[in-house]
């Protein structure tokens, strides 16, 4: 089974992207491989894809290609056994190191209370397109927002980052880009009409990435998520007034 099946499909992730498109015309969020973990590996179900298995345990695509030596990301199968956390390292360490190093702080997730997504991404937003925001974010049937437009009208990346996926492969979400903008934060952009980029692509803010459309969806809008280690967050918070 392979991605080109289906969305790693914001907020890769990672963790910005994947992110679960929402209304009552599809599904309100993006599936996640639902299959346990053993030992750092996880055996691939029917249905499954690279994205999904990502989403599940906080991995990149890319990450999981890596680890698995695989040639592709649609290099997998039902009951392949898929490495999905780090390998431990083979040197021994001391029972009572000396000067243990200080743990690091991650300066990109800073932790906040409150609901609609839990932690925080320290990033700054631009809007992917001007239009009016016709469905709001809820963190429960809507993980994201959706943007009124015309057809054609460029959309653009919110911020700097790395392609993660585009494709169109993933339903409901008709042609989709996810960015991956840190190892937390994925910003994902559904319902295209054109992909202007390509997987693994690297993209500043503001650059073109895709054209508004309807594709998967009645309507043209861009559907539009922050994702913060595969929890979906309120765009809002990031993007100026």
């Amino acid at each position: 089974m392979s991605i080109r099946y289906v969305l790693v499909c914001f907020f890769v992730s990672c963790a910005f992207m994947v992110g679960g498109c929402s209304s009552s015309h599809y599904a309100p969020s993006a599936p996640v491989a639902k299959g346990n973990e053993h030992n750092g590996y996880y055996r691939v179900q029917r249905g499954d894809t690279l994205y999904r298995i990502g989403l599940r345990f906080n991995q990149s695509v890319g990450t999981l290609v890596r680890w698995n030596n695989l040639p592709d990301a649609n290099s997998i199968k039902v009951g392949q056994l898929i490495r999905v956390r780090k390998p431990a390292s083979t040197a021994s360490v001391p029972s009572k190191p000396k000067n243990p190093p200080a743990k690091p702080r991650d300066r990109n997730v800073p932790k906040q209370s409150g609901g609609g997504g839990g932690q925080t991404p320290n990033i700054k937003l631009q809007w992917p397109v001007r239009g009016t925001v016709i469905s709001s974010f809820n963190g429960q049937t809507q993980k994201g927002i959706d943007i009124a437009g015309v057809r054609g009208m460029p959309v653009k990346a919110a911020a700097s980052g790395t392609v993660q996926y585009a494709g169109e492969e993933l339903r409901g979400y008709g042609k989709l880009i996810l960015i991956k903008h840190s190892n937390s934060t994925i910003t994902a952009y559904a319902h295209n009409e054109t992909l202007k980029v390509r997987n693994g692509q690297t993209v500043q803010a503001g650059q073109v990435i895709a054209t508004m459309g309807d594709s998967g969806t009645t309507g043209v809008k861009l559907h539009f998520e922050v994702r913060v280690n595969s929890q979906a967050v309120n765009p809002m918070r990031y993007l100026p007034n």
